[in-house]
């Protein structure tokens, strides 16, 4: 049941459950990364490295363009099923988990008619090689924004499994059984077939995530009559959905400007050092999976000395773990990367300087998480925003000029800012020490008072 641990509004976090749950997280994310590691190494194989880098390119563009269609609902619905779960307030609960769906379905079935428009323009004036992959890809969009805000729901639902498990499992899954029979079909995997089957994997995907979650739901919210207050999800979705563009402007622009300026074979290789320094970042995004509500919780709560308990174990557990992990991808970049084929080593480079910037990513802990699930969503907005930029110019200059590392570098460079700039107002506005500095030194409590 979606209420089944909670007693009333006394509604407590305890570390014991949070851990256990951050096991259930962690054992998704591992089977899911494998999963999709796996698959991107057999589609790179079975492919080639240009069809595997317009397929990359097409998928990363839909995921992007995902951000804006989601409009920050997943985040909000998480925030809001915090707040509502502990306030019983079943008719706003059911009402944002109705509305939500469907004011990302028709934003972004806006934004793939005008996106379809766009690149119609485009091939006109510039006939672009892929277009048609394009049109098949932009339909993607509101399965992934779909995917998203499902994924976030079973979130606030305490049910990770239920959301994640079609997204995390069965979606690579059914891309590695589709790469291997539509590759038995032809003489090779190309992209255009595999986009196709992509879109269909994808549908499949999203409305088995919908089936399970509504299940889910107790029959407390299915019988209550649903209670909309668009105007005040929307002040607090549009933060979020400027926080989220710009933080996937820094993990995705790189890919889409390497393969506008250095081609689809460049942006194959890129694209596999990308995937697999996703694996420094597990832990944190296990931990950050359950930590989420809680940090909300306790925030509304005024508990800042459990707070700062929760905020220091979670960061013990992601630094040690991503430490190692860090450890042996820097040196075993190539024998790793070699594992897509013997063209994609001449990304080890990229991948030793991506993975630092994803350990201090580690080092600085829930950042993110905690200034927006405490309401400090627009100060995030600022830093997130400027990063976003210094990414997108520092891009442009260093792409030409260093190839993949100078993409990497520049990604690298933001993401340590933007750490070092979140750490220090989750100092100031919220009064808790995030980061394993703090852990190991003293473990400090909650000492100092938060600022409005």
């Amino acid at each position: 049941m979606i209420q089944s641990t909670q007693t009333g509004t006394s509604y407590q976090v305890r570390l014991n459950d949070l851990e256990k749950g951050t096991l259930t997280a962690l054992t998704l994310q591992i089977l899911g990364v494998l999963l999709t590691y796996l698959a991107q190494v057999f589609l790179a194989r079975w492919m080639g490295k240009v069809e595997y880098g317009i397929y990359a390119f097409v998928l990363a563009l839909s995921a992007l363009l995902a951000i804006p269609s989601g409009f920050g609902f997943p985040r909000t619905v998480l925030r809001f099923m915090a707040e509502y779960r502990v306030r019983e307030d079943w008719g706003r609960l059911r009402g944002i988990l109705l509305g939500s769906w469907q004011f990302t379905l028709g934003i972004s079935l806006c934004i793939c008619l005008i996106s379809m428009g766009i690149i119609r323009t485009l091939d006109y004036y510039r006939n672009i090689s892929y277009a048609n992959i394009l049109y098949i890809g932009i339909w993607l969009v509101p399965l992934q924004a779909l995917m998203l805000l499902h994924e976030d729901m079973s979130r606030g639902a305490n049910s990770l499994i239920l959301g994640y498990t079609p997204s995390k499992i069965a979606w690579p899954l059914l891309a590695i059984a589709g790469g291997f029979y539509l590759g038995k079909q032809g003489d090779m995997l190309d992209s255009t077939s595999m986009t196709e089957f992509a879109v269909i994997a994808l549908s499949f995907v999203v409305v088995l995530q919908w089936m399970l979650l509504w299940n889910r739901f107790d029959q407390e919210i299915i019988s209550s009559h649903a209670i909309y207050e668009p105007r005040q999800w929307l002040k607090v979705a549009l933060p979020f959905l400027l926080i989220q563009s710009f933080r996937e402007i820094l993990t995705e622009s790189d890919t889409l400007m390497v393969g506008g300026i250095l081609g689809s074979s460049a942006v194959g290789v890129y694209d596999a050092a990308c995937k697999t320094v996703l694996w420094v970042n597990l832990i944190l995004k296990s931990v950050n999976l359950l930590a989420a509500p809680a940090f909300t919780t306790l925030y509304t709560q005024k508990n800042l000395p459990d707070l700062q308990k929760i905020v220091s174990a979670i960061t013990w557990w992601i630094f040690w773990p991503s430490l190692g992990i860090s450890i042996a991808f820097i040196l075993l970049s190539q024998p790793i990367l070699g594992l897509f084929g013997p063209d994609f080593i001449s990304g080890s480079w990229a991948l030793r300087i991506l993975v630092f910037g994803q350990l201090i990513s580690a080092i600085c802990g829930s950042v993110g998480n905690l200034m927006m699930m405490t309401g400090h969503q627009n100060d995030t907005l600022v830093a997130s925003g400027s990063c976003a930029l210094i990414n997108l110019v520092g891009n442009a200059i260093m792409i030409p000029l260093f190839g993949l590392a100078g993409a990497a570098f520049t990604t690298m460079f933001t993401l340590i800012l933007w750490n070092v700039w979140l750490s220090g107002l989750v100092v100031q506005k919220i009064g808790i020490y995030p980061s394993i500095f703090a852990s190991l030194l003293s473990k400090p409590e909650a000492c100092c008072e938060p600022q409005d």
